[in-house]
């Protein structure tokens, strides 16, 4: 039997048939932790090098996932689950990008089923960047008690593992768990929540005991998990060069608790992790900085995005530039490129924002690299913070507050401020001031795979509630006449509503999981 080693197919279950990954040396089936080339488990934190190789591989493995529709085809990338298939799985759950063509349609439709591989490969690879996560928590300790790396960079390290792992898990919940207040005190099904490395036969039945938490109990957990990332991350102050936006921070992990504080609609805590960021970023001055290739990894404003490179991109069957934009196999909706609210002299509709055809039809034009792929993957932005504290202040009753924030963001894009900025007379009441703000994020994150984590917390909100999967345009290219400005789009929309009732909300646990795993076969999500 041949050594372990460190894997890439890790998925949540791991049933006798996966003792095959754990044991297998085939190139198919095995990729490990370091970027490019294979190493024994034993040895991936032996040294120094090797740690830094072994830390850079579950980074690589966050934007790199594998995809394999069947035997004969092999795993090939497909940016899961951090690269083009987060932003574009979350665009087309919405309704404000179309999809012209036949990659993640079932998304867009919302067609799938347990066996739907866009949705099978999104669930596989973000357990398996837990569990090499989880894998790389194990071995940073055995490394630091051992001598080989000293306690600061060992705490830096796994800083960094506890924040993918917390990210991971919070981008699971969105698809696979109905939102936070879906019932009184979050009792309902969560996730697995994964905290120890599968990497052996033992480790694998373990495994399998492991059900769902509740949704309190997951979001207990990824808080838990971010906590110990902002204590043990370095802050992006003493950084320099692009790790400043693609290695996780101090930073990057309050900011994440703001996202996940968002979603449990504790207001508060909004405020109180958002203010500790006010010092470390600021907006750009043009709302297309943080996009363009200059600096794309280098500006105030990004957080924390997910890198790549010339050498180390999903290819171009999921690399951000090629879908969105040399491809053209996503465009914007005329649902939001229509609404009043966004302005028809506002900066995000210039040609460097936004890329008109021959025919009229609108593309994002926020990843340029055609060439290279080597756009970021846009994870957080200083925007985002912004308008969360906007959103939590107006809820909280701090109008003027919640107005100020609002305005950070949107003022940056007017043509004329002075004219066209929100005052308190542009609101009759919370609900008008709230649906401004959500309008505005829609506007501000457009193709960056924000809409579907938005429309999902909202599902059962008080004041703003989203009525489900919202009706939108057909799957397939929109006619050039569709995106004339001027009035709201009330034209035919070939996709219809699927209510928030419908069990067709959530992903399905996928068929390999429940047939191999007992214990998640019992939790699927009902409908299921």
């Amino acid at each position: 039997m041949k050594k372990n080693k460190i894997i890439q197919r890790g998925v949540s279950i791991l049933s006798l048939s996966l003792l095959t990954i754990v044991y297998s040396c085939s190139e198919a089936e095995v990729l490990d932790l370091r970027p490019f080339n294979s190493i024994d488990e034993n040895l991936a934190f032996s040294t120094a090098m090797n740690i830094d190789l072994s830390i850079m591989g579950v980074y690589n493995a966050a934007q790199n996932g594998f995809y394999n529709t069947s035997p004969s085809a092999g795993n090939t990338p497909r940016g899961y689950v951090f690269g083009a298939a987060y932003v574009e799985q979350n665009d087309l759950r919405g309704e404000d990008m179309v999809n012209t063509a036949t990659f993640y349609q079932l998304t867009y439709t919302a067609t799938y089923d347990g066996g739907t591989a866009n949705n099978v490969y999104y669930w596989m690879n973000a357990y398996g960047l837990i569990n090499k996560a989880n894998i790389a928590i194990e071995g940073l300790n055995q490394a630091g008690n051992n001598g080989v790396i000293s306690t600061a960079v060992r705490d830096q390290y796994l800083g960094e593992m506890f924040f993918l792992r917390g990210l991971a898990h919070l981008e699971l919940l969105k698809h696979f768990s109905q939102p936070y207040n879906f019932t009184a005190n979050a009792n309902h099904a969560g996730l697995p929540y994964r905290i120890t490395a599968i990497n052996s036969p033992g480790k694998i039945e373990e495994a399998l005991k492991v059900g769902r938490g509740t949704v309190a109990e997951t979001y207990t957990k990824i808080l838990l998990d971010l906590d110990k990332a902002e204590q043990l991350c370095e802050s992006v102050a003493v950084r320099s060069g692009n790790s400043k936006i693609t290695r996780a921070s101090k930073e990057a992990a309050v900011a994440l608790k703001v996202r996940a504080y968002l979603n449990m609609r504790n207001w508060t805590k909004v405020l109180d992790e958002g203010i500790k960021l006010k010092s470390a970023y600021s907006l750009t001055s043009s709302p297309d900085t943080p996009f363009e290739l200059a600096s794309n990894y280098n500006n105030p404003e990004s957080i924390f995005s997910i890198e790549n490179s010339k050498n180390t991109n999903p290819g171009t069957n999921a690399g951000l530039a090629a879908m969105y934009n040399n491809r053209l196999l996503v465009c914007i909706s005329p649902v939001i490129w229509r609404n009043p609210k966004w302005l028809p002299d506002d900066k995000r509709r210039n040609p460097a924002m936004v890329r008109t055809s021959s025919s009229g039809v609108k593309y994002v034009n926020k990843y340029k690299d055609v060439t290279n792929l080597a756009d970021g993957t846009p994870i957080i932005r200083y925007a985002e913070i912004l308008l969360s504290m906007a959103e939590a202040n107006a809820r909280l009753g701090h109008t003027a507050n919640s107005i100020n924030d609002l305005n950070k963001v949107r003022n940056r894009s007017l043509s004329n401020v002075a004219s066209q900025q929100y005052t308190a007379a542009s609101f009759n009441n919370v609900a008008s001031l709230l649906d401004a703000i959500m309008t505005e994020r829609r506007i501000e994150f457009l193709g960056e795979g924000m809409r579907w984590g938005d429309i999902h917390r909202l599902l059962y909100d008080d004041w703003v509630p989203t009525p489900g999967i919202p009706a939108k345009m057909a799957n397939a290219t929109p006619a050039g006449s569709a995106f004339t400005l001027g009035s709201p789009y009330t034209g035919p929309l070939g996709v219809p509503l699927i209510p928030k009732t419908d069990f067709r909300i959530l992903w399905p646990i996928p068929n390999e999981e429940v047939i191999n795993n007992p214990t998640l076969a019992a939790q699927q999500n009902p409908g299921w």
